[in-house]
Formats: C-alpha cells, sequence, structure tokens
C-alpha cells in the first residue's frame, strides 16, 4: 500500500491561530486515505509536547509529526514568539531545512515518496520547495478572506500616497476614518477597517512589508484554499476568483473534521477541561464567554476595564486569561473583584474553545475577532462582542458589525460601563435579538456547506483532484 499512498507534507507557519487549521486539513487530507507528515517548527514541537505529553507527538503509522528549526536563538518560553521576528525569520531561514526533511522522506524506505505539499499561504518557503523537488502544491490561506482583499490592496495605498503615514498624528487626528470605497466587493470600509498593518509611519516596516509581500505571492501561486464557506464571504470570493481562478473555499474547517481522530490535537497550550463541567450548572444561553485568542495582548487597566464591565453586568461569565495577556507582566485581579464575582465567574488560563462554543449555556462571545474564533462562533450561532487586536481582526470585526450583522463592536479604549451595556444589550435588548437571530441563520448556513453535496465539501472534493493531482 505504501507504494501508491500519497503522501502531503502539511507546513504550518508557526503560531497556535495557523497551526489549528492546517492541523484540522491535515485530518481531512487524512481521512481521505493520505500519508501525513505534520511539520511544527522545533520551538513548537517543545511547546506541544509540555502542554499535551510525548504522546501528542506520537502520531499514527500514517499520520507523523516532524520539526524544522525556526531560524531564531533558543528560547523555553511558553507563549507565542514575536510576531514581527517570526515572519522576518520563518521567510529568511525555513526553505533550507524544509528542503533537507523533504528529501530525508523522500529516502525512507518505511514511507511513500512525498505526493505535494500543503503549506501555510504565509509560508513561502513550502511553495518555493515544492517548485525545487517537482511536486503540486496548495496554500492555506487561514486569516478571512476579506482580510485577505485587504492584503491585496496595500500596495495600491502606498502608491495612492495613503500608507506609510506622514506622521503618528494619524491615530488620533481622524485620517483612519477615511472611506475606502475603492476596493471592488468590499463595501462600508473605511481605513481603519483594513488589516491593520497599514498603521505605520515607517516604509521599511516589517508586518507592512511582509504582509504586502505575502499576499502578493499568495495570490501568484496555482491554487490557495480559504477557511471559509461560499455564502459567507460570497462577493469577495467573486473578486478573488476572477484574479486567481483555482481557489477553493472549505471551511469551517473546525466544524468538517470535528470527528476525525481527537487524538489528534495541535493546542500549545494545556486546556482546562473542568469549565465545561462548571458550564453545565448553568442555565441555558446565560454565560458570556470571554477569550481574546492565542496573540492579543492588554494594558492592566484594560483588563481591570473589562473585569469590571463583566463583574457589573450580573451575568455569569467563563473568562480566558492567559498568563502572557498582560503586556510585561502577570494578569492580577483586585480582591474585591474577586468577591464581587463568586459563584457566577470562572477565570481560566486556556479552555477547548470548541466544546466551550458548543455548549448550550453559551449565549455571547467577547472576542479579538481572530477568524479562527469568529468562524467557530458562526458554526455554533454564537453572536459576537468584537475587541480586535490586530491584522485582519479589524476587518472581520468591520463585517461582523455590518455585513454579516451577526455582532456589536466596542471602543478600542475599553470602558467598563461599555462592556457591561453591550453584554446587557445582546443579552436582553431589541438590537441584541436581531443579532441573535442572524446568529442562528449564519449557523443554519455554514451546516449546509459542510453537509454531503454541500459547497465546502464539494470545493474539498475539487480540490484534491485539481490542486493536488490525486485520485
Amino acid at each position: 500500500m505504501s507504494s501508491i499512498k500519497s503522501h502531503a507534507v502539511c507546513l504550518p507557519f508557526p503560531a497556535q491561530g495557523h497551526v489549528n487549521p492546517m492541523m484540522q486539513l491535515a485530518k481531512l487530507l487524512h481521512s481521505r486515505g493520505f500519508h501525513i507528515t505534520f511539520v511544527n517548527t522545533d520551538f513548537n514541537h517543545r511547546r506541544l509536547i509540555r502542554s499535551r505529553g510525548e504522546e501528542a507527538v506520537k502520531g499514527l503509522p500514517d499520520f507523523r509529526y516532524e520539526a524544522i528549526p525556526d531560524g531564531l536563538p533558543p528560547s523555553d518560553s511558553d507563549a507565542t514568539q514575536c510576531v514581527p521576528a517570526i515572519c522576518d525569520s520563518t521567510r529568511k531561514n525555513c526553505l533550507a531545512p524544509f528542503l533537507e526533511l523533504l528529501s530525508k522522506l523522500n529516502s525512507s524506505p518505511q514511507l511513500p515518496p512525498v505526493t505535494c505539499i500543503v503549506c501555510d499561504g504565509i509560508m513561502n518557503c513550502g511553495t518555493k520547495a515544492a517548485q525545487l523537488i517537482g511536486v503540486p502544491y496548495v496554500q492555506l490561506w487561514t486569516s478571512s478572506t476579506v482580510s485577505f482583499l485587504g492584503f491585496l490592496h496595500y500596495k495600491e495605498l502606498a502608491q495612492r500616497g495613503i500608507v506609510p503615514f506622514k506622521d503618528e498624528g494619524f491615530v488620533s487626528d481622524g485620517t483612519l476614518e477615511m472611506p475606502i470605497d475603492w476596493i471592488p466587493g468590499m463595501p462600508n470600509m473605511r481605513l481603519k477597517d483594513l488589516p491593520s498593518f497599514i498603521r505605520t509611519t515607517d516604509p521599511d516596516d516589517i508586518m507592512w512589508n511582509y504582509a504586502m509581500e505575502v499576499s502578493q505571492e499568495c495570490l501568484k501561486s496555482s491554487s490557495i484554499i480559504f477557511n471559509t464557506f461560499d455564502e459567507f464571504e460570497k462577493e469577495v470570493l467573486q473578486v478573488i476568483a476572477s484574479k486567481s481562478p483555482n481557489i477553493y473555499a472549505i471551511g469551517p474547517l473546525t466544524s468538517l473534521s470535528r470527528n476525525l481522530h481527537n487524538s489528534l490535537n495541535s493546542s500549545l497550550w494545556k486546556e482546562d477541561t473542568s469549565c465545561i463541567e462548571w458550564l453545565n450548572t448553568m442555565k441555558p444561553k446565560s454565560v458570556v464567554y470571554v477569550n481574546y485568542g492565542s496573540v492579543t495582548v492588554m494594558s492592566n487597566h484594560h483588563l481591570e476595564e473589562f473585569a469590571w464591565g463583566l463583574a457589573n453586568s450580573k451575568y455569569p461569565f467563563l473568562w480566558v486569561v492567559r498568563p502572557d495577556v498582560v503586556m510585561g507582566e502577570s494578569a492580577v485581579f483586585p480582591r474585591e473583584f474577586m468577591e464581587a464575582i463568586k459563584g457566577r465567574g470562572l477565570i481560566t488560563s486556556w479552555c477547548p474553545q470548541q466544546q466551550v462554543l458548543s455548549h448550550p449555556a453559551v449565549g455571547v462571545f467577547l472576542t479579538h475577532c481572530g477568524w479562527n474564533s469568529l468562524l467557530e462562533a458562526v458554526s455554533e450561532g454564537v453572536p459576537l462582542i468584537c475587541w480586535p487586536f490586530f491584522g485582519d481582526q479589524q476587518t472581520n470585526c468591520r463585517y461582523s458589525c455590518t455585513t454579516w450583522e451577526n455582532g456589536m463592536g466596542i471602543n478600542p479604549d475599553v470602558k467598563r460601563k461599555d462592556v457591561e451595556a453591550l453584554v446587557k444589550e445582546i443579552m436582553e435588548g431589541d438590537n441584541g435579538q436581531r443579532i441573535r437571530q442572524k446568529a442562528l441563520e449564519w449557523k443554519r448556513k455554514a451546516k449546509s456547506a459542510i453537509s454531503v453535496g454541500g459547497s465546502s465539501v464539494t470545493n474539498f472534493d475539487r480540490m484534491i483532484k485539481e490542486a493536488l493531482r490525486q485520485g
């Protein structure tokens, strides 16, 4: 069998929000008979062992883990690495070790030869390697399709002389309110709704240039998978299809891969599952779930404003507070706050988010609007309170509040009274009622897309035949 089995090498960008969707896609390919080699960086491989034990990287006979260096100095910290540093380093340093790994895999008599590469849309070493060894490849774009279209227009923002900004005044002088009405498929946008790496005065800014380059490169790639479904981002998918014909909307990946090999888990943080037992004691749709994802950081002042806003809403809440969520220090809550929330507030450091969002007790999700979190909420019909941090999150927030109508935004300079008011509005207000209805509509449409004959299942089958040239 091994001589004829297809062998896909999956290469995610080394951050939790990228590793998760790649793992889901890998499990889907595995379910269709592919031998999988899943490639983490050495740093994340060690974190995976720390969070889940040695068993986590044993895999299965036909689903194996490998690791390559990321080019950064050694570190044992248990947090996401500096984003600009890891972007810069993977771009410059990962091609050679990845090619070495492919050579090792191809020379192993125990393994089928590598037949295709599935790489993250921002890991260009994956596509270069595929071209060098002569196998088909496909790229997985892990943020929203709407943000991808935003990134593609970074070049035009530069050509129009808008970005980089002339001085720091743009932050507060109203410049970011400028309407952007010239991007096809993206109505009602303002400068501040575009992916946030435009917010720079430095023409050599790493993230601004990186995002501009990788999105253009990804577009020129032979095939792109988007973790979305046709109906959710219809107009934008049509615009991108006119520029790059081989695109595949295959999502939500979390839902599509839900029942496949739960032993294969890519969480780099240790999950606290006791929160599920706590949710079991709560009334339906009564709990506010709060999680800012794996990268967002904030000031201690903002953390306190969120804390008192949640406490004052009087609704029970489950709040994920990572050890590194406060910039440069540990998150510490005042004793009077801990007294005020006794019996109705549970604070944990990480949780199995999909299980939480699918729990009947959860009524609203206060989120940073990362794409994985947003899609998981859409799949479960949970309405959103959006507090975007960086990257595609501002764009996702804008769409949630205007186009998809399944969420409400909160002021970046968060105040406790706003948190309290928004929680109450979504839980019991008229506007909240409309948003909750819309969230349930999207849940039905997402379910339809991943059902037999649905658009995402059809697109997945097509992608295997066309892009990976298997079957």
